[in-house]
């Protein structure tokens, strides 16, 4: 059978669901380890625009790193608008919405640069190119965007093929972060 991007994220979910729950502030701990050192790299001087995301039950809880970012830098999450989302400034309190994805409220304001994309996976492919829900709010937002930001894919279990089963539009990441592995992009 041949593996396709919808047959790989049934497995990468399947591999979600049934992974330990038991051990899951101990993964969060490693991946949260591995994001904070990964954004240490970025001590430019400078406030940073930094697009995180709130994470859903089954994704890897990355809140630390974002309550301990947005002491330095602008810290932003998506606000669903139709097929997509644009970035909002996070700030309390959040409302559950679409999805049961919890956001902040709206702004007027317009954002449309970042320097840094932190977004979960579900599965990568062989170009590190992203699995998501099906979606494709993601791909979506990203290709509205004038820069491409370094972008830092999350994953709370370590779900990737080599083969290169994704479509040109899946976004691409700079790095994945698991809590067993992490994977650079390979220079050109």
């Amino acid at each position: 059978m041949t593996l396709t991007k919808n047959s790989f994220r049934q497995i990468c979910l399947q591999k979600i669901k049934k992974a330990s729950q038991h051990n899951k502030f101990y993964k969060d701990f490693l991946i949260n380890n591995a994001l904070l050192k990964e954004l240490e790299y970025f001590k430019t001087g400078k406030r940073l625009k930094i697009l995180f995301f709130y994470p859903l039950p089954y994704e890897a809880d990355i809140l630390k790193v974002l309550k301990k970012m947005r002491k330095k830098h602008d810290i932003f999450v998506p606000f669903m608008q139709g097929e997509s989302f644009k970035m909002v400034p996070f700030r309390l309190p959040l409302k559950k919405k679409k999805f049961d994805i919890f956001e902040a409220g709206n702004t007027i304001k317009k954002n449309n640069k970042i320097d840094i994309a932190i977004v979960p996976a579900v599965g990568v492919d062989g170009n590190l190119q992203r699995i998501g829900f099906g979606k494709g709010m993601y791909d979506r937002f990203f290709a509205k965007l004038k820069e491409k930001p370094y972008t830092i894919f999350v994953q709370p279990v370590f779900c990737h093929t080599e083969s290169s089963i994704c479509d040109a539009y899946d976004v691409a990441c700079d790095v994945l972060i698991t809590p067993t592995r992490t994977l650079r992009k390979r220079s050109s």
